[in-house]
């Protein structure tokens, strides 16, 4: 069956939307005063129109094998600064720190997210306008400069024209969003090795094992100097560690068995995105699809990369960014380029097996190449700890 006739199924969605999307078709499914609580999360997502601004050159999505496409989602953390306490680091506001492209298979049996370093070194394309202008173009500029002069637009066009992969959809969500989803299910628990202290944002949390409510949790995965070698890289294994556990969180029992809690979380859920999906109703449709995935098949890992040796402080794609790219593209296994990555039942306090199969007991064809040793898929120990993770 081609792309075209099975595309007017359901499109796709977020990251930690493999968390919100779910729940909020649970929450509909399981009656918690359905037509209310539509309305009012219906009432709270910002729609965003970027066609017309993403240019007539996109890429296409090639056929694949599966009964439905795979679905490409860019999810963007945006850091506005607008609100009390959002300056961190001495940043200026209007930037974009988190970048997540999000893969969901045509086989819907795994799911990543690629995380890209803000301080990539990339060749940002020509972006649009909405009023029909151009934003030029500029070699070697740094991947979250799209955000900062071309919004959400540029950003889906940038990840295009670099990485040649079609992105179905984009998320967009706000720091202040992300603190009201932590403390909505009663906090996020999070092992620190060691200190971390950061005089920039007079941020100081203690070694040892917390449950992190949102102001907390959103110093952890934003605190960057003073931790490891004050890169953005020890950040991002934060990040992805620290969302692989709210996805845990938020399907587990005891926040699913809550409609009080449940509603909650997805009130700040809807509350905090902007988004082009076009409806809580696709959410909830997609959040259907999901529901079957193992949680140690939903994994987040990162592009590979190097710091730069002519630019300080920047970031460069290794080769195997390239390869990367294509099996996305693909709908391929990832095969070695997964090693490392962080499963939704690796992070928090407490370590479960990352290797956790399906509903029907096996791996699936997304994963049959890496299936093997389990253990080889954790991320390695001595990055945990530098990016402050326990191990």
């Amino acid at each position: 069956m081609g792309r075209g006739a099975r595309r007017q199924r359901t499109p796709a969605r977020t990251v930690a939307k493999v968390v919100a999307v779910t729940v909020v078709a649970l929450a509909l499914v399981t009656g918690v005063s359905v037509t209310l609580v539509y309305r009012h999360l219906e009432g709270n997502l910002r729609h965003l129109d970027l066609a017309p601004q993403l240019g007539q050159d996109r890429p296409e999505q090639p056929e694949v094998e599966g009964p439905q496409d795979p679905l490409n989602v860019l999810v963007l953390g945006s850091d506005s600064r607008d609100c009390d306490g959002c300056g961190l680091d001495s940043a200026s506001g209007g930037g974009s720190d988190t970048t997540i492209l999000f893969h969901l298979s045509a086989d819907r049996q795994s799911a990543y997210g690629v995380s890209i370093p803000r301080d990539s070194l990339v060749d940002r394309p020509t972006c649009f306008t909405e009023d029909g202008g151009t934003i030029p173009g500029e070699r070697g500029a740094m991947w979250n400069a799209a955000f900062n002069i071309g919004g959400p637009a540029c950003t889906q066009r940038q990840v295009e024209q670099v990485t040649g992969v079609h992105v179905d959809h984009v998320v967009v969500v706000d720091f202040g969003g992300f603190k009201k989803m932590v403390d909505a299910v009663g906090g996020v628990e999070v092992c620190v090795p060691y200190e971390l202290h950061s005089d920039k944002g007079d941020i100081t949390i203690p070694a040892g094992t917390h449950r992190m409510m949102g102001e907390q949790a959103e110093d952890y995965i934003r605190i960057r100097y003073g931790v490891g070698d004050g890169t953005d890289l020890g950040r991002i294994k934060r990040q992805q560690a620290f969302m692989a556990a709210l996805a845990h969180k938020v399907v587990a029992k005891g926040t699913l068995a809550s409609p009080v809690r449940l509603v909650r979380f997805l009130d700040a859920a809807t509350e905090s995105l902007a988004t082009d999906f076009g409806s809580v109703k696709d959410l909830a449709e997609l959040g259907l699809q999901l529901k079957g995935i193992g949680e140690g098949r939903i994994r987040f890992l990162t592009v590979p990369n190097q710091l730069s040796t002519a630019h300080e402080g920047r970031v460069e794609w290794l080769p195997q960014a390239r390869t990367l790219w294509e099996r996305l593209r693909f709908d391929r296994p990832l095969g070695s380029l997964r090693d490392g990555s962080i499963g939704v039942g690796d992070a928090g306090g407490t370590q479960e097996h990352s290797g956790s199969p399906g509903p029907s007991g096996d791996l699936g064809p997304s994963d049959a190449a890496t299936s093997g040793d389990d253990s080889s898929l954790d991320a390695d120990p001595d990055d945990l700890a530098a990016a402050g993770l326990c191990t």
